[in-house]
């Protein structure tokens, strides 16, 4: 019988075709094979939601391959991944192959599994199942959505908007969470409050800090002290009492261990402890899901990693027991398995949560078959799942309440200790933040035992000021967090809706918070402004619910969209009669505390610092907003949109900033901006093209010689004047914040890391064209937004080039292997997967593979036969332009000899008649007589 096994990634086909053996040939369709065209009609809501497909120019290729396949099986397994987009990249699979008609009678089944493991698959091809037409309907659904938004928005701020990109369902509410975090930002008004606290001692000495709670028998809120006057007040009645304990609270806090991962929670998980951005998580985290190398056979490492289920397998759960009392002991194992449920509809079409496929590997067992990252992440899935099914942790709490005689002034002091850790023992808390709590301090505080009414003396009684601080902004955990809270998209999506933020540049990152550009702003602002209702987080969620229904069969997917149509088409067709000078005004007046913030001394911020009386406002060219003065052309001041606290031009708006003399050279550092973005440079050109000048020698005049005309004084050659040197500030750097030592460290780029183990070549690091590089040999290789190209080190810089490399040798799905050497020069033959397929290499000459060739089965031999034919084609190839230089120059010779005899002819007429004119005019008419 012969099957085939169709999966999106080629690495997925190569580990499960370990797994089925014989009979079945597993092919992989390189993720979908057909979309909408990215052109109008492709979604035709006249026609009942008809939509046209296209298949990719990339996906041909495999597709015919799968569909040549198809002639000849007996059976075809659609095994895709077990979502929404694994149904839908299996159905584009299927209608295909009936369009074609080449099923011809064969048994079309779907199989799903949840983990890359022999049990898994060989359980899932036992048990299959039709195709999900309610999961195909919902992905119908928001394709059509998402291109009906694109399609008919999109132009709307690009006629309205100058300089706009594109408007997206779901990235438009995720973009107005950015920019309504940044307003509240720019409107925040810092309050001022008080706090005082007192050190207070019992006679054996040992000693605790108390905060004020209660003064003048009044209890204090925040603002209870509102300022220096009050508090002083308040630590001389502390300074003037005598204290005593009050009263002694001691109870026993449990904390129950976090639920598994869910999408949601690793993106957060990995952006708090490991600083992973959400691409970069489900990245590794598919990597981890396809598998990894493990003595010769591939192992998929964790469950699928799309999903918001929290519920754990059973015999999953039952190893993680035994685990947890093989590492710890008995006393860490609850009673009973801890269960979880999802408070999600529709949790992801009930996945389980993302655990290791075998709790019973440690990461040190799989550490030396992963790269960092790859063991990092791994590590977290596997210390959560775990400590997901461990004893919670138990907590002695302790709050102290200390009064003056009077009662008038109390003081308060909590603290608490770790009794059991349970859970803690393997997953601690994460790093706190600087938006965290200051109540959380006194978590890990420690107070000594004391009784009621013992007698406490106080002493250095503080006084400490405080501003209330603004929200913060969004960084990747956060914003995850509150979309996923708000119901906006889906957890499996959110790596690509920031990424789309970030590459259309809406917003940009900056120590790890999103700060939205003024493109971002403005989108953002005309879509409040005219089109609230589609960036409403509630409706956004709302049409997320009914997504959910059609999947889970209660709502037919086309009434959602005609209902959605419907009123959406009526609001873009409003917009016809909008003029620019409505939407510049509207958009003038709601962005005014981020394009005029109110000055400091109270003048007026939107007066023109050109003219007198013009005003400054915001305006629209060909190449997006500006701010500019009302009384143009007369005043022909303009502005970018932003202010000095978002403008990266800031720090250099008056000129060069200077920062301070090079120790070495003595020349002045400055920092500018250029038409690429801001850098540092060494020097001045001016200064420069004097220093060559005086440098260079006088002109070399000749001694008279008697009798002799005198030479003119020979020129000197023009000095070569040297550029200043420069070097751009690394993506994410602060203009504002660079000084001196930060620009000589720039400018001494590129600097030396070390020698490299593998090459023996010294690593360098720079910042080129297109970013911080790192370079080693002839080879370069990019750095991420994670390094810094002035820090990174020999170690870190060795992973990324190995890692760089495993990511260029892996582009097609598969790492390089080697076949042997070869025996003309002992170098390796290797097979890999390339763009085109499989192909081998013999260090530069490269050949395909025949397409009824395995890549797994190819020998030495073999491969060794292809290079001699494809060395053989190269050699005939080089020879041919030989021929053709040689026809050239042959050509190229007789053009020249032929123009060397037409201008030798010309010299020879105007000689002719120069010696005619010369001669006398009575010869002349002698010879005509």
């Amino acid at each position: 019988m012969n099957s085939i096994v169709i999966v999106e990634s080629p690495a997925k086909a190569k580990t499960i075709n370990k797994y089925l053996g014989d009979g079945f040939t597993v092919m992989a369709s390189y993720g979908h094979v057909r979309d909408l065209p990215p052109k109008n009609g492709s979604v035709r809501p006249d026609e009942d939601f008809a939509m046209d497909w296209e298949i990719a120019a990339q996906s041909k290729k495999h597709l015919m391959a799968i569909v040549n396949a198809a002639k000849n099986a007996d059976a075809i397994y659609l095994a895709t991944d077990p979502d929404r987009e694994g149904e839908a990249i299996s159905w584009h699979v299927l209608e295909e192959l009936r369009d074609r008609k080449v099923i011809n009678g064969s048994d079309v089944k779907r199989v799903t599994f949840n983990a890359i493991t022999k049990a898994a698959v060989l359980e899932a091809m036992d048990n299959p199942r039709e195709l999900d037409t309610e999961l195909v309907d919902a992905y119908l659904a928001r394709r059509a959505l998402d291109y009906l938004v694109g399609f008919n928005l999109s132009p709307v701020l690009w006629r309205k908007l100058p300089g706009s990109r594109s408007a997206g369902r779901v990235q438009s509410a995720a973009l107005r969470l950015i920019c309504t975090r940044e307003l509240e930002i720019e409107k925040f008004i810092p309050q001022e409050y008080w706090t005082v606290e007192a050190n207070l001692t019992k006679d054996s000495d040992q000693s605790f800090t108390a905060r004020l709670t209660h003064h003048q028998s009044e209890k204090l809120d925040k603002f209870g002290l509102p300022n220096e006057a009050s508090a002083k007040a308040a630590q001389a009645a502390i300074e003037g009492a005598a204290f005593s304990v009050e009263s002694v609270e001691k109870k026993q806090k449990q904390r129950r261990p976090y639920a598994p991962f869910t999408t949601s929670t690793l993106q957060q998980e990995a952006s708090r402890r490991l600083y992973f951005s959400a691409r970069q998580t489900m990245d590794i985290a598919q990597r981890l899901y396809e598998g990894a190398d493990m003595g010769g056979e591939t192992v998929g490492l964790i469950t699928y990693m799309r999903t918001d289920g929290v519920h754990i397998d059973t015999d999953a759960v039952n190893t993680i027991r035994s685990v947890i009392g093989q590492d710890f002991n008995s006393e860490y194992v609850p009673e009973k398995p801890r269960v979880y449920s999802s408070k999600a509809k529709n949790a992801q079409e009930a996945h389980e949560a993302i655990r290791p496929t075998n709790p019973a590997l440690r990461p040190k067992d799989v550490a030396a078959y992963l790269s960092k990252d790859q063991l990092r992440l791994y590590e977290l899935i596997w210390k959560r799942t775990v400590a997901s099914q461990m004893e919670s942790a138990i907590m002695d709490q302790v709050s102290i309440v200390t009064a003056s005689a009077d009662k008038a002034t109390k003081l308060r002091a909590s603290g608490s200790v770790i009794r059991f850790p349970g859970f803690l023992k393997i997953y601690e808390d994460a790093p706190k933040t600087s938006t965290d709590s200051d109540k959380d301090d006194e978590a890990d505080r420690i107070l000594p035992p004391l009784d009621e009414g013992e007698a406490l003396k106080q002493s250095d009684v503080k006084p400490e000021q405080h501003f209330t601080q603004p929200p913060p902004r969004f960084s990747e955990a956060s914003l995850v967090k509150t979309m996923e809270e708000l119901g906006i998209g889906r957890p499996s999506t959110y790596a690509s809706i920031i990424q789309v933020l970030q590459d259309r540049n809406y917003v940009r990152m900056d120590s790890r918070r999103f700060i939205p550009e003024d493109r971002g702003r403005v989108v953002t602002a005309f879509l409040e402004s005219f089109f609230a209702k589609y960036v409403e987080y509630s409706f956004t969620a709302d049409l997320e619910n009914k997504l959910d229904e059609i999947s889970g069969g209660r709502l037919s997917w086309k009434v959602v969209l005609a209902d959605f149509w419907r009123d959406f088409i009526t609001a873009i067709e409003g917009t016809s009669e909008l003029r620019i000078t409505q939407v510049i005004d509207t958009l003038d007046a709601l962005l005014e505390p981020h394009l005029f913030p109110k000055n400091d001394d109270g003048t007026d911020s939107r007066k023109c610092p050109s003219c007198e009386d013009g005003r400054l406002s915001l305006k629209f060219g060909k190449f997006g907003g500006f701010v500019g003065c009302t009384k143009y052309p007369d005043c022909r001041y303009t502005r970018q949109l932003s202010v000095s606290g978002n403008d990266p031009n800031a720090a250099v708006a008056d000129g060069p900033k200077e920062l301070g003399e090079d120790p070495e050279t003595g020349m002045m550092v400055t920092l500018r901006a250029g038409p690429y973005g801001i850098y540092v440079q060494l020097g001045d050109a001016e200064v420069l093209a004097a220093r060559a000048a005086a440098a260079a020698p006088p002109p070399i005049e000749e001694e008279p010689v008697e009798g002799k005309k005198p030479k003119k004084a020979k020129k000197p050659k023009k000095p070569k004047v040297p550029k200043p040197k420069r070097s751009s500030l690394p993506k994410g750097m602060d203009p504002e914040s660079v000084d001196l030592e930060q620009a000589l460290k720039l400018l001494s780029l590129p600097r030396e890391v070390g020698i490299d183990p593998e090459s023996g070549d010294m690593i360098l690091a720079g910042i080129g064209r297109f970013g911080p590089y790192l370079k080693y040999g002839d080879k370069y290789q990019s750095l991420g937004v994670d390094d810094s190209v002035l820090e990174i080190g020999l170690n870190r810089a060795v992973v990324v080039i190995a890692e760089g490399k495993l990511k260029k040798g892996n582009r097609g799905g598969g790492s390089a292997k080697s076949l042997g050497e070869h025996p003309d020069d002992s170098k390796a033959v290797t097979v890999r997967d390339g763009r085109f397929g499989p192909y081998v290499q013999h260090g530069s000459l490269r050949a395909t593979l025949p397409r009824d060739k395995d890549k797994d089965a190819i020998t030495l031999e073999e491969a060794i036969e292809l290079l001699a034919i494809k060395a053989a084609k190269a050699g005939t190839a080089k020879k041919a332009p030989k021929k053709k230089a040689a026809t050239k120059k042959k050509t190229a010779t007789k053009k020249k000899a032929a123009k060397k005899k037409t201008t030798a002819k010309k010299k020879t007429t105007k000689k002719t008649v120069a010696a005619k004119k010369a001669e006398p005019q009575g010869a002349t008419a002698d010879q005509d007589d």
